[in-house]
């Protein structure tokens, strides 16, 4: 048990008052149409925590909370309690989700190089990727879609470098011939299946989006920045060229006639920065693709060349501290991979 799971166990045993007089919420982090995201303290240890509270109707129930009620991952973020409040109005109720607090996101990160004026370091470009598509794995393997990932979803302890998933607000089981919206996920990060509009899809739509957010690290901006869905279409040709008919078939099989000027793919060399790595480039080649059967899986980016150094015993933070844990898998980790890549995956 990690020690902040150790003092919220210890704050809910020793604690006589009920509900949210455990904690205290100190100041706004964040907000949406959700509602809002507090950083707070359990009152008995002083830990700190996020609380996010959501209004909800009477006797619904919420997605978010069912679903990280029956998760656990350490690139996850860890559900710790989850109480009713009142709100303003006499019908109005509040969800509040007490929630592990991880002090910044990578979108700030990676907003700090960009003002400087410095490429994100490549170490921590793989670092985080990699907890990043470990935590899509998990997901993935229990039937469960993100839909929201984007740089600010993205969770960072700049102290230990441990990075998990936030925000599952969006997130839910797909199932291939279930209907779920297209409108999902922030535009600059969403699937072209969704923006062709695609009803049913599948859990390919987080690994676009984990592959956009890998490009915005190397290259130090969003890839594909459109102001609508059209455009944002529009920006992703300019970069992987027009599609043919069968992929956009295989994108949406209800897609009418699809007329865009004939547009060649862009290579790499030309799209990122000059140092990029040749292996980073390779791996948004087999992400960033308009057939979504044909992205790799996440435990299948793992693998990925990319992220050898980290399998490498020597490889060290530039403190010298050692890397955070990237190879305890868990029992159902183990059993929703095939031997062979589990094999590849753990260093000797």
């Amino acid at each position: 048990m990690a020690d902040w799971q150790a003092s919220f166990a210890r704050a809910r045993e020793e604690s006589q008052i009920g509900g949210n007089a455990l904690y205290t919420a100190e100041s706004l982090i964040g907000t949406g149409s959700f509602g809002a995201v507090y950083r707070g303290t359990v009152r008995k240890t002083g830990q700190e925590v996020a609380i996010k509270r959501i209004t909800v109707e009477k006797r619904s129930k919420n997605r978010e909370l069912t679903i990280l009620r029956t998760i656990a991952h350490p690139n996850i973020v860890s559900l710790l309690d989850a109480f009713y409040s009142k709100g303003l109005r006499e019908e109005e109720i509040r969800l509040n989700l007490v929630l592990e607090y991880l002090p910044e996101t990578l979108e700030r990160l990676a907003v700090h190089y960009s003002r400087k004026n410095q490429p994100f370091p490549l170490l921590y470009a793989k670092l985080y990727c990699y907890q990043l598509f470990r935590g899509l794995g998990y997901l993935h393997i229990n039937g469960l879609c993100h839909r929201d990932i984007k740089p600010a979803n993205i969770l960072v302890d700049t102290r230990s470098h441990r990075v998990v998933l936030a925000d599952l607000g969006s997130a839910k089981h797909i199932s291939p011939e279930e209907t779920s919206a297209a409108y999902v996920g922030a535009r600059y990060y969403r699937a072209p299946e969704l923006l062709f509009g695609a009803s049913k899809y599948s859990e390919a739509v987080d690994l676009w989006s984990a592959g956009c957010v890998l490009a915005e690290l190397l290259l130090g901006r969003p890839l594909f920045q459109g102001q609508t869905a059209l455009e944002q279409l529009v920006e992703v040709l300019k970069v992987l060229g027009t599609p043919n008919k069968a992929q956009v078939t295989a994108m949406n099989p209800a897609q009418g006639e699809f007329r865009f000027p004939a547009l060649p793919k862009k290579p790499w060399n030309i799209v990122l920065r000059p140092d990029t790595p040749v292996e980073a480039a390779d791996l948004l080649d087999k992400l960033l693709l308009y057939v979504p059967g044909d992205r790799l899986t996440a435990y299948q980016v793992l693998r990925h060349a990319f992220f050898d150094e980290l399998r490498v015993p020597t490889t060290h933070l530039p403190s010298g501290r050692e890397l955070p844990r990237l190879f305890d898998w868990s029992e159902q980790e183990m059993e929703g991979m095939p031997v062979d890549l589990l094999r590849d995956l753990t260093p000797d």
